[in-house]
């Protein structure tokens, strides 16, 4: 599985869209201060999609996700695939029995396809949406967390790299 966290806030993305000549679009915008986690992690060869909304990147947080990836795969061996956040070589971060972390190389997002499913959740769900609040934003990304969870097809059409793919045991 290749994990990754992302924050999402109060500020929204401007995106292209469509809108009858002679009208001009509008965009409504906002920055704000607040801001949640979401947790995620992909299985490369079936596009399975686990994934927790949680309110801080730290090792606590992380330490929730793994434990919930954990149990939600009881019977399987894990290689969870992260990058080097300072809260995934937390002290207090206890590895569960069935999973091993493997780090990549430092600077090196482009190795990460969970990034790409990042990138599609805040595309698909986040584009031109301004939040009245955290609420209606937490509600917003378990919604495309949900999204991505029931459509293990759209994960794995994006995570499925072929140089992943190849060096998997078949």
């Amino acid at each position: 599985m290749f994990q990754d966290e992302a924050r999402f806030g109060r500020i929204s993305d401007a995106k292209h869209c469509w809108c009858p000549k002679p009208f001009r679009p509008l965009c409504p915008s906002m920055i704000g201060r607040e801001h949640t986690y979401a947790y995620g992690a992909v299985s490369i060869g079936d596009g399975a999609w686990d994934s927790l909304a949680l309110p801080k990147g730290d090792t606590e947080c992380m330490q929730t996700f793994l434990d919930k990836v954990s149990k939600w795969h009881r019977g399987d061996r894990i290689a969870m695939v992260l990058d080097g956040a300072g809260w995934h070589r937390g002290r207090g971060l206890a590895v569960p029995e069935n999973m091993r972390l493997l780090r990549l190389p430092p600077y090196s997002p482009e190795l990460n396809p969970a990034e790409n499913i990042r990138d599609e959740l805040r595309e698909k769900f986040f584009g031109n949406v301004v939040f009245d609040s955290m609420d209606a934003l937490e509600r917003r990304l378990v919604k495309g967390l949900r999204h991505l969870w029931r459509h293990p097809e759209v994960t794995r059409s994006i995570s499925s790299w072929s140089w992943i793919i190849n060096t998997l045991p078949i």
